[in-house]
């Protein structure tokens, strides 16, 4: 039976993880979902607040500091999640939403003042707190249902998802993952996501005739992919965990990553660590990892540690803690 606390969770877009929350949280709690499409909704999040006894905002931006802004004002309770990219600047490589004075003000309200800051991994708890000592922040990891996650059929396939687009080439390790193609003629790779600039047309013309481009596809479909991949390739500059690398873990994908940001609290001893940037060294692992037989532990560490189930125990313990803390 569904408890009489109401929530009010504020988003941007509704990706994959997010909706794993709402379901989570529609299935303890009474839900209202708001999605931020710009200034004219702030009315919307007042609302919201007044409305709702905690409010939940995924992403640390502006309309997270609205949200945490009217809570102290009306004295409800605030949670924001700090999704990685939203807490770090990286100009080096043109990353993270920390890139202007205006921009980390309300930043740092938002994680100084919110009553619970939930990281999605400890390298992102770390980064949240570069900004805000004292933010009461907590990891909280994003969850699996493993069940749906079977290997069938490996094949002499290397796949990397990523979308085609000027900032993710560097930021996602994308262009070194192309490159390092055409040290391992023998091996299809496959680089999987919606092309959303002519970045694509830069990719194909690096390319070796064993690199295959697949637009978007929907997670049922990329599902066969994973199943059927013998290695997962994130090479990225910078990741605050890695969603398609874990779930391709479940499917028993060996995995060539880079040792940046939380991608080794995924990877753990797994799989093949590269140095970042270099296609050679990253074909000389996704060789052996081919190879390897690796993925079995692959899947064993998500399946353990990252379990759906686990994110909601622990989802739901802390809002009930907030809603106890309004009686």
């Amino acid at each position: 039976m569904k408890r009489e606390i109401k929530i009010l969770l504020i988003y941007d877009e509704m990706r994959s993880f997010i909706k794993k929350d709402l379901e989570i949280l529609q299935k303890h709690f009474i839900v209202k979902p708001l999605k931020y499409t710009g200034k004219k909704d702030i009315i919307k999040i007042l609302f919201g607040v007044l409305t709702t006894d905690v409010n939940f905002s995924w992403f640390v931006l502006g309309y997270a500091t609205t949200a945490v802004l009217f809570s102290k004002i009306f004295m409800k309770k605030s949670v924001v999640v700090a999704g990685g990219w939203d807490v770090v600047n990286m100009p080096e490589i043109g990353y993270g939403a920390m890139r202007g004075p205006k921009r980390v003000r309300k930043t740092k309200f938002a994680l100084t003042y919110a009553d619970k800051v939930l990281a999605v991994s400890e390298s992102t708890r770390k980064d949240v707190l570069k900004w805000v000592k004292n933010a009461d922040v907590e990891t909280m990891y994003h969850g699996f249902e493993y069940s749906i996650y079977k290997r069938k059929g490996k094949e002499n396939l290397v796949i990397s998802v990523g979308t085609s687009a000027g900032h993710t080439l560097k930021v996602k390790g994308i262009e070194t993952f192309v490159k390092s193609a055409k040290f391992l003629p023998d091996v299809q790779f496959m680089l999987i996501g919606p092309h959303k600039d002519d970045s694509i047309d830069y990719l194909k013309t690096i390319a070796s005739s064993n690199v295959e481009f697949v637009n978007f596809l929907p997670f049922e479909k990329l599902l066969t992919y994973f199943r059927k991949a013998s290695v997962y390739v994130q090479v990225s500059a910078q990741e605050s965990f890695g969603s398609a690398l874990a779930e391709a873990m479940l499917c028993e994908c060996v995995p060539v990553v880079t040792n940046r940001g939380a991608i080794p609290e995924v990877v753990g001893d797994t799989g093949f660590y590269v140095p970042y940037g270099d296609p050679e060294q990253a074909a000389q692992k996704i060789e052996e990892a081919v190879k390897s037989d690796k993925g079995e532990a692959a899947r064993e560490r998500i399946k353990t540690l990252f379990p759906i189930e686990k994110r909601e125990k622990k989802l739901i313990r802390i809002i009930n803690e907030l809603f106890k803390k309004t009686l």
